[in-house]
């Protein structure tokens, strides 16, 4: 993490930015490589461009960032004690009597710890620093790229169990517990979002909720799960057809599998973003289908699930190398039910390597 920090405070004084103070606990995983949910409760990181960070968070966890590695100051603060003040002493002991320019997290700083933040300063200005912590985070390291493999495979793995416990007057409820039962056997402590099992109609429903719907021969079946692993996430959907398909649904189908394998064809370095999501959203469309692909291609995939950047069509950003993304296309039709097929991709020297291994051709399970 040492070169994350060091990276980031030459980011802070070439933009003469005195502290920043970051909230969110992915960058602070980020730059730490402690994870926790404080909750309620304030968890912190002071970076300085020259003094050491601070470390901010409750006492009863102050031993665990240690234990990740983290060899800078703490404040460890109990729950009668005021962290704010704490800080602003031990900023006075670091050497940093009166900022004047202080760098936090824009989209995550919530407008009363911001009053907190800027009550300890006086005459202080604001600058957004969650630009340039996006950016770092756009890029994974081999590290990061091992680790988001792992997530990946566990992924593959939940679907595998999901389509080996399909039959017939199964509930979706019934089908997703079996599958994050049997992802916490393989040491998987939180999904990355809540697992979608749906059932025919309802897979015509882009985030539909899994309920008591059995399932019966003709139903599309759709998974779309993820998995936090070591601080970093996975996210795959896959759509199966169950005993049976009609035409309809096998155009439909195939048209979406078309979409992927072309969005992914172009996944290599210099690629404008947006030319992903609209070389599928032309296919769809072409189809017919365009009313029906109601969202994005795809989105940032790290220690978020959901990550800068947006895969939207209106992005003139391009790939690099390093980067991880997803690659979705879907069409979803109430009549019929819907398809979305969903890969984790890395942006190699030369291409992209799909993470999540899943065949993506139309599946008849019988």
């Amino acid at each position: 993490m040492e070169h994350r920090l060091n990276r980031f405070s030459i980011y802070l004084k070439e933009n003469h930015i005195d502290v920043a103070f970051l909230n969110s606990k992915e960058n602070v995983f980020y730059l730490t490589g402690f994870q926790t949910d404080p909750h309620e409760r304030l968890l912190g990181l002071l970076v300085f461009p020259e003094a050491d960070p601070i470390a901010v968070l409750p006492g009863m966890e102050a031993g665990q960032i240690r234990d990740a590695g983290w060899t800078y100051d703490v404040i460890g603060y109990a729950d009668h004690e005021n962290p704010w003040t704490i800080m602003a002493d031990k900023m006075k002991q670091q050497g940093v009597l009166q900022p004047k320019t202080v760098g936090f997290e824009k989209q995550v700083l919530s407008y009363g710890r911001s009053e907190s933040l800027l009550a300890l300063f006086k005459e202080v200005s604001v600058i957004d620093v969650e630009g340039q912590l996006n950016e770092m985070r756009l890029v994974k390291d081999e590290q990061e790229i091992s680790i988001m493999r792992e997530a990946a495979e566990l992924a593959d793995f939940g679907v595998k169990i999901g389509t080996e416990t399909l039959k017939e007057g199964i509930t979706e409820m019934e089908v997703l517990a079996t599958i994050e039962y049997e992802l916490k056997k393989k040491g998987v402590a939180e999904m990355s979002f809540s697992t979608m099992v749906l059932f025919g109609e309802k897979s015509g429903q882009p985030h539909g909720n899994p309920g008591d719907r059995k399932l019966e021969a003709g139903d599309f079946v759709l998974f779309d799960l993820g998995v936090v692993w070591k601080g970093y996430t996975s996210d795959i959907t896959r759509t199966y057809a169950f005993k049976s398909i009609s035409d309809e649904q096998k155009s439909i189908y195939e048209k979406v599998h078309e979409a992927i394998e072309a969005s992914l064809s172009i996944s290599k370095p210099g690629t404008r973003i947006g030319d992903l999501d609209q070389t599928a959203r032309d296919i769809i469309t072409d189809a017919g289908y365009g009313e029906l692909f109601p969202h994005r291609i795809g989105h940032g995939l790290g220690i978020n699930v959901h990550e800068f950047p947006s895969m939207s069509h209106l992005n003139d950003g391009v790939l690099k190398e390093g980067m991880t993304y997803t690659i979705e296309p879907g069409i979803y039709d109430p009549a019929v039910g819907g398809v979305r097929l969903e890969d984790d991709v890395l942006v190699t020297a030369d291409g992209c390597e799909t993470l999540t291994k899943t065949p993506k051709e139309l599946r008849i399970i019988e």
